[in-house]
């Protein structure tokens, strides 16, 4: 725990009333549920400022956690900048952070790009939200946590480490959870909304179990085009998910999904275990963790150049490791 650099972060909170949040592009349960969460927890704490989270891109499925601020131009003079879960600028979901007097950041990912006045990185944690969560608990006596908040959280850390299932969860995500379960946490309803799937996206997932292939070391790899959006009237939301449908294929220890965008490019989600898939990811206009990384191609041609870096990657760490499944 870096007290030293949290009592900072919270020193210039205290010190600011106008505060905006921020976090990635395309976001997900974590982005979402980590800004919200220190929104609610900020609000509570200190009633007279005004903390907003304001975003250019949205994520429909997670509109049960609560509303986003809108675009106020006016807001962001005197204001500092907390990003959360964003691990390069481009990245970042709001471009006018860059007018606010300082900048924060507090992320979990690989620190390939600095770019905040005070930064605190923590590589090893599962999620920003545990990260959010561990800043309440060091100043607890001080900041209060809303059921809504624990529940933007919780969600979260169950959605960036996998149901707690990934190597980043430990015996402390795990405390820190109970803490925010203790603040009566609808859990039924929490997942329901994250994991029930319709009749549109059970017959998409029957397509792709029926179509996914794999490279000749055990790559699997799916491609939801945008003819397959349109067929069956998928928002993005739902065509990112179908990473989650060959997650699961033995001795495949990699695997991909390629997603047509509207603005022409194509969305890469990579996903592993045992072997780290960070690195091709930042080759491929992107980043993010070892086991879990997004990047961006534009081509056919830079589809095979990727399944080709992957699987030669995966090639290697078979060679020379056991224990695989």
């Amino acid at each position: 725990m870096n007290k030293e650099l949290m009592n900072e972060i919270l020193n210039n909170i205290k010190e600011n009333d106008k505060i905006l949040i921020c976090r990635h592009t395309r976001p997900d349960g974590d982005a979402v549920g980590s800004t919200l969460g220190l929104k609610h927890i900020l609000k509570d704490s200190f009633p007279n400022k005004d903390v907003r989270v304001i975003n250019n891109d949205y994520a429909e499925y997670l509109n049960f956690l609560g509303e986003e601020d809108k675009e106020d131009l006016e807001f962001y003079k005197d204001s500092i900048a907390i990003i959360i879960d964003t691990s390069i600028p481009s990245r970042v979901s709001n471009n006018h952070y860059k007018d606010c007097k300082m900048v924060i950041r507090i992320d979990h990912h690989i620190n390939l790009e600095p770019y905040g006045n005070l930064e605190w990185i923590e590589e090893e944690k599962s999620s920003a939200s545990e990260m959010i969560c561990e800043f309440y608990l060091a100043f607890k006596d001080e900041l209060v946590l809303s059921k809504e908040a624990a529940t933007c959280i919780y969600t979260g850390i169950v959605t960036d480490s996998g149901r707690f299932k990934f190597d980043s969860c430990n015996g402390d995500t795990l405390r820190k959870a109970s803490v925010l379960l203790d603040k009566g946490i609808d859990v039924d309803s929490l997942f329901a909304h994250l994991y029930l799937t319709d009749e549109r996206s059970l017959k998409l997932k029957g397509h792709m179990l029926n179509n996914f292939k794999i490279t000749p070391n055990g790559v699997a790899y799916i491609y939801v085009t945008k003819k397959l959006q349109k067929k069956f009237n998928l928002t993005s939301d739902e065509s990112s998910a179908m990473i989650s449908v060959i997650e699961s294929i033995k001795g495949c220890l990699m695997w991909i999904a390629f997603i047509d965008t509207p603005d022409k490019s194509i969305r890469v989600r990579l996903r592993s275990r045992f072997v780290n898939v960070n690195e091709i990811a930042e080759k491929y206009r992107g980043g993010g963790h070892a086991k879990a990384s997004g990047g961006t191609v534009y081509n056919k041609k830079e589809i095979n150049s990727l399944l080709m870096d992957a699987d030669k990657v995966l090639k290697e760490y078979k060679e020379n490791n056991e224990g695989w499944l």
